[in-house]
């Protein structure tokens, strides 16, 4: 008996082991990622108004919004077949593709190419999105929130470093024969092949492949030789069966419509209160490190207190931040700047708890093409609410949209206060 529980824990610690060394790999390959993906979000609108006009310069962000989540689709397949490292380098080489034809575009000036790439540079969000999930397939149950939100905290460096090298980039694209708009996109080549190949060399072994042979061990079962890719609205309808798993997706799904809706128009609602580009920019600036700063304190209380407890913290900060941007005129940017940073805060606490519910609460044999086909419904609902919050501005206000965002967000906290979900995570 005691040797059987010696043999065990060593074999956790060889398991704690490799995972360390996972997310490891997966964070240093997201902080380039996210350097390519912030480096172009910065410069998107301003080509597509360049090659295009002005009233089409919206479709940039919502192009890779929308590829981003359909990508996440194969993405998700090919790794429930053959593993993480097989696609998240499948990603990352559809996001270096789409660059290319974004630059491509800007060079031959014919917009529908540039947009068909911002379309594809998808990819390179998806993995980004999908790497949070690579984090946790090892992770013992009391450590996946944190190694999740890790993986997620890396993005907070990219997020910095990619905008503030947009106009180097720039410089350097004019001198060999490129137009400036199109440097960022350049950078965006060089750091997603960069970061493909941090995860193809050192991603070693896979860490889904190795969690299903461990599982496979312990349970005495063969590992199968294919496992099952599930159709997407089989996937929705498994998933909604799963009080816990549907919890996550709605905190998932909602967190992100009502971060992208506000966060949108509120670069529009400063404008209107007649706030300079550097006014601007410091507000959205402090609300991407409301995003990601408190990543790892977020995955410790997740771990600490329950993936539940932290949704509904995230619902009631959210509700904090609809009240405080939204009573604010275009003018009051310092209370615009304080609404944005806790939307930022309360978007990652639902999605960092929602993505571990939704996690440990799906079938590990088929979890990677689940995870693929929440991460479409969350981009799908964040490109939505996009679009969408436009036009509640348009025909409302801006305080209009964040009272339509709290009716959103409401449900989402009584649902996770009425279920008290205790999931029982799987032998790993």
């Amino acid at each position: 008996m005691v040797s059987g529980a010696s043999d065990a824990a060593l074999a956790r610690q060889s398991i704690d082991a490799v995972q360390r060394r996972v997310v490891k790999v997966l964070a240093a390959a997201q902080v380039f990622g996210g350097i390519g993906a912030a480096a172009g979000a910065a410069v998107g609108a301003l080509l597509a108004a360049d090659l295009a006009t002005e009233s089409l310069s919206g479709l940039s962000s919502t192009a890779s919004v929308i590829g981003t989540a359909f990508i996440a689709v194969p993405v998700s397949r090919v790794m429930n077949d053959h593993g993480r490292r097989p696609g998240l380098l499948l990603a990352y080489a559809i996001g270096v593709g789409g660059a290319l034809l974004v630059v491509l575009g800007a060079i031959l000036g014919f917009f529908p190419v540039a947009l068909a790439g911002l379309f594809l540079t998808g990819g390179g969000y998806a993995a980004g999105l999908q790497s949070r999930y690579a984090a946790a397939d090892l992770a013992s149950p009391d450590r996946r929130g944190r190694d999740l939100a890790s993986v997620v905290w890396a993005t907070t460096i990219g997020s910095v470093l990619g905008p503030n090298l947009a106009d180097p980039m720039g410089n350097l694209a004019e001198r060999i024969g490129v137009p400036s708009l199109a440097g960022p996109y350049l950078l965006t080549v060089c750091v997603f092949i960069i970061a493909g190949a941090l995860i193809s060399i050192f991603l070693r072994p896979d860490p889904l492949l190795l969690a299903h042979s461990i599982r496979a061990e312990s349970t005495g079962i063969a590992e199968p030789a294919r496992r099952r890719n599930v159709p997407l609205l089989e996937a929705f309808v498994y998933i909604r069966s799963i009080p816990a798993a549907s919890l996550g997706l709605m905190s998932m799904a909602i967190g992100q419509s009502v971060m992208v809706a506000v966060m949108s128009m509120t670069p529009v609602h400063l404008k209107h209160g007649d706030a300079d580009l550097r006014i601007i920019g410091f507000v959205i600036s402090g609300h991407i490190t409301g995003m990601y700063i408190a990543s790892p304190l977020v995955g410790w209380a997740v771990d600490r207190f329950g993936r539940r407890p932290i949704i509904i913290l995230g619902g009631v900060i959210l509700l904090a931040a609809f009240m405080i941007a939204g009573t604010a005129s275009g003018h009051q940017s310092l209370q615009l700047g304080v609404g944005l940073f806790l939307l930022g805060l309360g978007w990652s606490c639902t999605l960092i708890g929602g993505s571990t519910l939704l996690t440990e609460s799906l079938p590990a044999d088929e979890r990677a093409s689940m995870q693929g086909a929440a991460d479409l419904l969350m981009g799908i609902s964040g490109a939505a609410a996009g679009l969408t919050a436009g036009l509640i501005v348009g025909l409302g206000s801006y305080a209009m949209l964040n009272v339509v965002t709290i009716l959103l967000v409401v449900p989402l906290i009584i649902l996770a206060v009425r279920h008290g979900y205790r999931v029982a995570p799987e032998p790993v």
